[in-house]
């Protein structure tokens, strides 16, 4: 049976009954209501004692053990409403209609999941339940007064409810972490329902949450509201005696009772903005109105209350907004700049000016009026926004307008993102009312002349060029002369050209810019950059809008009489002919590529580009004619700030837009020649020439999707965009083929920094790091079709092969090595030069000896000179480890002395030359003896750790000297989940994982990423290890504050995703970093958090002070980083996502050793920030390619594992070393090439 309400309480003498009055504790009499008026009016009443209805409920004073009644009395006393048990109510005034139907976009309703009657728990002091009307949606769990009430009484997140349980008949408890919610069913059933559908829907939230937060330790999260809000704060709700604190949200406004609810994200109600609307009425007081009830606020000042009005109404625009038009218009870059002060993503635009502004400049657009500005906007006024006046929108762009709009502008009357109102006014109406900073027409000032162009050019598709002229005078709705077509717009239409006619229909009416020329307006603005003149027969054939693939014959050319004057290129029938065939103006030629003689009809062309994406090709036999039609047409569209360009022997020149490691928020313009392998350019804002050589870029990529060329040389990432896909493509093509290697000679391949050819380096890397300790280096065999693959691989492209462990054997990269010198053209010596090298052993004094070496060394190239230094070195440390390898100094020089040379090997004279040149190495080379050491040294460490690393055949029967046991935790670390482990040198992170869930005989299923972690309780961080990763030497640098835990990577799936969906390996932003100490010598406060910029690529980590800086604060090479996810509690980081990273140097006697941190604003910047760390340091393999990972069973104990290997004998003929190699890369034991 329902329990009746009691009666209230006696009130006290300071309150008034007129105020408050508790519909929950009162008998009230059925009041008669007139049936005709439900569907017209909700059923409120007036202001004076009638019905109140509850916006806030008593749940503060909840009856339960783990929340004390009195904190909660206490704070609501504090706010003055010590009545009514802690209830706060809503007056409402007068009657309110009915919603009517409305055409405004309202949110996509939440799916309900349960909704029905229950009796929430009573109040303090009282033993009766209250009837509430219960609502669970995907979001929240809220109850209402009654089934009918809009606004709820207190609104709960379903994120925050931790449970669910049965507490005796009928009633059931609703538990948070600072809070317990007691109701009661009907009956045990509906009881048992609500509890199912609840804790089926929280389980799911719960899991969710986890996975979304498994990317830091668990003791970073804290319970709080997950708004994010615009404006927040305390307001006064008129009725109350008190104060809400309030929160506007994106589109939505939420009501709490205190900060404290706020923080616990438990609320009174939420407010839809998308049928609210605001309304000032006071000085400090304003109504927010909705079709359900008014929202009278108060706010603290006049200040206050403009700042919540403002926020509420963007609120509202949020709610009512569309991005999708916003989003087509911001597809054209420049749009999504302000086009008058340089806003970034304005919301706003003129339609009839065509130029996107912010909402600062629109309010100043508006002032000019409709017949100078219409100002709309990209997100609310969706039927303007036709797909004509989007594509006019992205044909012009405000770069492209601002050319005319803005040609004259001083710098000190631009406009900045910051500028006040009044110098935003005085701004644009100088701008487009006056038209004081546009480029004026030539035709300017002469009306038929402009009338008779506009009446030309809307035939064709040049939309910028009719807006040049409506806004320099012609006149939209002049007389055409024709009777079928009357005005440029009919005449548009009639010739297909849609977006012309859309740009004229919405001016037919604007009230064009004064006529006035100023003293500063002069018309040498429409000069050409240079006075070029010259004229002449060329052979043309007809423009074509795609890349010219074949060859084009004699007959397909026309002979041409071609000029050029006055900043234009013309092309007439004959040199009699008066009226052109076509012209291009200087300002329209965006690239010039010269051809290879004979590649067409001709024996020599040229190609122009143009930013209408249409290409030209010219013609003719005369050399001398070609370089003086080339040099002219360059002069003339070149700016002179590049002149410096017209000296090269180019292959194609142009303007192309870039972005650089400085300023990658918009593009710039540079302007770069292509000269042999070399990209020569001028910059913006450079004084000098810039070169580039691409033989030696690091990386050179091409994304296709965005249309930009990636060059990354040491120190810099130039970013080139291609804003014309026609004349991209031609510069892709000349850049890629420029940086590759170029033929034989070891000049004309790829090289390193220290011009070094990059097979040579790559080889001699990875042998030194792999190979050093292979018996018989370089004179066994690999295996031919394997050599040859990646002498093919490394003649395609060396930059984009990477040599590693496992993929490729030792001896096919040594082959590879000796066959790249055997084969270059001229050999390493050169042709001329390799007899005075091999008459030097003969010389007989060894001090005359060195001296002729260091001789004939100068005279070489200098990628000879730096190869032959790089490769002896290289032997001089292999000789040194002789008693490992077999290969001491005459058996090196018997292999090397015949393929530098390039004999048939039956003279030792060469042999001889290579054995005195490693033998005098620090003499010949000029060696520091202590650089040479550290080599060595460095290189006895490789050795050592490789042997900890692998089993070897020292290893005692018993196996105990190669195994290490630990201890392992399962998911957690407790008891209950340990598992001790041996670990064998060879055992990788994916074996051990999958060891420990074969114990626990746990089936691995699809997209189950179980990865074992690194964790430190000390640092508070963890570190998923890569699945190849060894685990011994992690074991050996553990402290004793961590341990090994296997569980699952929760995060993996959107890592997978966010990097299959990322097309430039690198990354870039502002971070807030800290360092652990001073130890980087930034001299920063050690005791606090500060903002940096961030660029990271393949190959190192760049810190700057701010994104303008010109040189990094600090850089570190990627390949030496460790990044833990997580940050230690004590040092305050400004949010919970962030990582803690360890820098060790390792090239040092002293390795060098940094930790610091690194804070992101939102998890997913930080686990972008990891993912771009984990992709690069294991390249691209972050994860095997078949998700269920492969078991894999180490019952075997060592001992018959070294039983099966097959041994390498230490002496023999090359034939048994070869077969002992290959039964040994047979053992499919081999724990170096287990692949999960």
């Amino acid at each position: 049976m329902r329990r009746i309400p009691q009666p209230p309480p006696e009130m006290r003498s300071g309150d008034s009954s007129d105020d408050y009055e508790d519909p929950d504790q009162v008998y009230s009499k059925p009041q008669s209501v007139n049936m005709a008026d439900r569907d017209v009016f909700l059923p409120v009443p007036g202001w004076g004692k009638g019905r109140y209805n509850s916006l806030c409920s008593d749940d503060e004073l909840l009856d339960d053990d783990n929340e004390p009644i009195s904190s909660h009395r206490s704070s609501w006393q504090d706010y003055g409403l010590s009545t009514l048990q802690g209830s706060v109510y809503l007056p409402v005034r007068g009657r309110v209609l009915a919603p009517p139907p409305r055409d405004c976009p309202s949110p996509e309703p939440c799916p309900v999941l349960k909704i029905g009657w229950l009796d929430k728990n009573p109040t303090q002091g009282s033993l009766y339940y209250q009837r509430r009307w219960v609502k669970l949606d995907v979001d929240y769990l809220r109850y209402f007064d009654n089934d009918k009430e809009v606004y709820s009484k207190r609104i709960i997140p379903t994120a925050a409810i931790t449970g669910v349980t049965n507490v005796g008949e009928q009633k059931f408890e609703v538990v948070t972490a600072n809070r317990t919610f007691l109701f009661k069913a009907e009956s045990d059933s509906e009881r048992n329902e609500w509890v199912a559908v609840l804790q089926n829907f929280t389980r799911g939230r719960q899991e969710g949450s986890r996975e979304m937060t498994s990317l830091i330790p668990p003791s970073f999260l804290t319970p709080g509201s997950p708004l994010t809000p615009e404006q927040q704060g305390y307001l006064e709700l008129r009725g109350l005696r008190s104060k809400l604190y309030t929160v506007v949200s994106g589109d939505k406004v939420f009501l709490y009772k205190n900060m404290e609810d706020y923080r616990l994200g438990i609320g009174i109600t939420s407010i839809d903005m998308n049928v609210g609307n605001v309304k000032v009425t006071d000085r400090r007081s304003f109504d927010l109105t909705t079709p359900y009830r008014i929202f009278s606020f108060l706010a603290d000042s006049e200040q206050h209350k403009e700042q919540w009005v403002e926020a509420m109404r963007d609120a509202i625009g949020e709610a009512l907004s569309n991005s999708e038009v916003a989003n087509q218009i911001w597809a054209e870059p420049s749009n999504s700049c302000c086009a008058d002060c340089g806003a970034d993503k304005p919301e706003w635009a003129a339609i009839n000016l065509c130029v996107v502004v912010c909402k600062r400049c629109a309010g100043e657009h508006r002032g000019l009026g409709p017949s100078i500005s219409k100002v709309r906007s990209l997100k609310m006024d969706r039927k303007v926004w036709t797909e004509e006046l989007i594509q006019v929108f992205l044909l012009l762009g405000n770069e492209r307008l601002n050319r005319f709009w803005a040609a004259n502008i001083p710098p000190s009357e631009a406009l900045s993102p910051t500028s006040c109102s009044e110098d935003r006014r005085r701004f644009i109406s100088s701008k487009y009312r006056q038209g004081k900073y546009r480029k004026y027409h030539p035709l300017y000032g002469n009306q038929r002349e402009l009338n008779n162009a506009l009446c030309i050019n809307v035939q064709c598709s040049d939309v910028l060029e009719t807006l040049c002229l409506v806004f320099c005078g012609a006149d939209v709705n002049c007389s055409t002369g024709q009777a079928d077509c009357p005005s440029p717009l009919s005449l548009a239409l009639s010739h297909n050209q849609k977006l012309q006619a859309q740009f004229l229909s919405h001016n037919l009416n604007t009230e064009l810019p004064r006529s006035e020329v100023t003293g500063v307006m002069e018309p040498q603005h429409y000069s050409p950059q240079h006075p070029v003149t010259h004229n002449g027969f060329l052979f043309k054939t007809a423009s074509m809008v795609r890349p010219i693939t074949e060859r084009k014959a004699r007959e397909e050319f026309s002979r041409r009489w071609c000029m050029l004057n006055d900043g234009n290129f013309s092309y007439y029938e004959s040199d009699k002919t008066s009226t052109p065939n076509g012209a291009l103006k200087s300002t329209e030629i965006v690239c010039l590529s010269v051809n290879t003689p004979e590649r067409h009809g001709y024996d020599h062309t040229f190609e122009l580009y143009s930013d209408s994406e249409r290409l030209y090709l010219f013609g003719t036999d005369d050399q001398d004619s070609h370089k003086e039609w080339v040099k002219s047409i360059t002069k003339m569209f070149i700016p002179s700030n590049a002149e410096a360009l017209l000296r090269l022997s180019f292959e194609r020149i142009g303007r192309l837009k870039y972005k650089d490691g400085l300023n990658l928020q918009s593009p710039r313009v540079g302007w770069f020649a292509l000269v042999g392998s070399s990209l020569h350019a001028y910059l913006e804002d450079s004084e000098e020439e810039e070169e580039i050589h691409l033989r030696k870029l690091q990386e050179l990529s091409i994304q296709q999707e965005n249309e930009v060329l990636v060059l990354v040389e040491r120190g810099r990432t130039l970013y080139i965009e291609g804003e014309r896909k026609l004349d991209f493509q031609g510069w892709c093509v000349g850049i890629q083929k420029a940086a590759g290697s170029a033929g034989d000679s070891l000049s004309q391949q790829q090289l390193t920094e220290t011009d070094i050819p990059v097979v040579v380096d790559r080889c001699i890397d990875y042998i030194t790091q792999c190979g050093l300790t292979s018996e018989g280096i370089y004179r066994k065999s690999g295996v031919n079709s394997r050599v040859a693959a990646l002498c093919e691989a490394f003649r395609r492209d060396a930059r984009s092969v990477r040599l590693k462990e496992g993929e490729h054997q030792v001896d096919d990269v040594s082959n590879t090595l000796k066959r790249f010198f055997r084969e270059s053209g001229e050999g390493l010596f050169t042709t001329h030069a390799a007899s005075a090298w091999l008459s030097t052993p003969v010389v007989p004094e060894e001090s005359n000896k060195i001296s002729q070496y260091q001789l004939l060394l100068s005279r070489l190239p200098r990628v000879n000179k730096a190869t032959l230094r790089a490769l002896v070195n290289h032997l001089y440390c292999v000789q040194r480890f002789a008693e490992l390898n077999q290969m001491n100094l005459h058996n090196l020089a018997i292999v090397f002395g015949p393929t530098l040379f390039q004999t048939d090997g039956k003279d030792y004279t060469a042999g001889r030359v290579v054995e005195e040149l490693i033998e005098h190495y620090t003499d010949v080379f000029e060696v520091d003896e202590q650089q040479l050491k550290r080599q060595l040294d460095e290189i006895t460490v490789i050795i050592k750790v490789r042997e900890k690393l692998n089993l070897n055949s020292s290893v005692p029967a018993s196996g105990s000297a190669g195994d290490f046991i630990c201890t392992v935790y399962l998911e957690e670390k407790k008891e209950t989940a340990e598992q001790h482990v041996k670990i064998p040198g060879s055992m990788t992170a994916a074996e051990l994982t999958c060891e420990i869930l074969d114990r626990r005989k746990i089936q691995v299923r699809e997209k189950d990423y179980w990865s074992c972690w690194e964790v430190s309780q000390k640092e508070e961080t963890e570190r998923p290890l890569h699945h190849l990763e060894r685990v011994l030497p992690i074991l050996h640098s553990l402290g004793t504050d961590s341990h090994l835990l296997v569980k699952k990577h929760l995060a993996m799936e959107a890592i997978l995703v966010y990097l299959a969906s990322k097309v430039d390996v690198s990354k870039h932003g502002m971070v807030k970093f800290r360092e652990e100490r001073s130890i980087l010598g930034l001299g920063l406060n050690t005791g606090s958090f500060h903002d940096r910029y961030f660029i990271l690529n393949t190959v190192s980590l760049r810190m700057y002070k701010e994104v303008r800086s010109n040189r990094p604060e600090r850089e570190w090479q990627v390949k030496n980083l460790r990044v833990y996810l997580g940050i230690k509690k004590k040092l305050r980081p400004p949010t919970c996502w962030g990582l803690t990273v360890i820098y060790k140097s390792e090239k040092q006697e002293k390795p060098e050793k940094q930790q610091w941190y690194l804070c992101c604003d939102t998890q997913t910047e930080m686990r972008e920030w990891y993912s771009t760390f984990l992709t690069i340091q294991y390249d691209g393999n972050v994860w095997p390619a078949d998700a269920v990972q492969t078991r894999v069973t180490r019952a075997l104990p060592v001992d018959t594992r070294h039983g099966n290997v097959a041994l390498i004998p230490l002496r023999g003929s090359e034939n048994e070393m070869r077969n002992s190699v290959a039964a040994f890369t047979a053992d499919p034991l081999g724990g170096r090439d287990h692949q999960l």
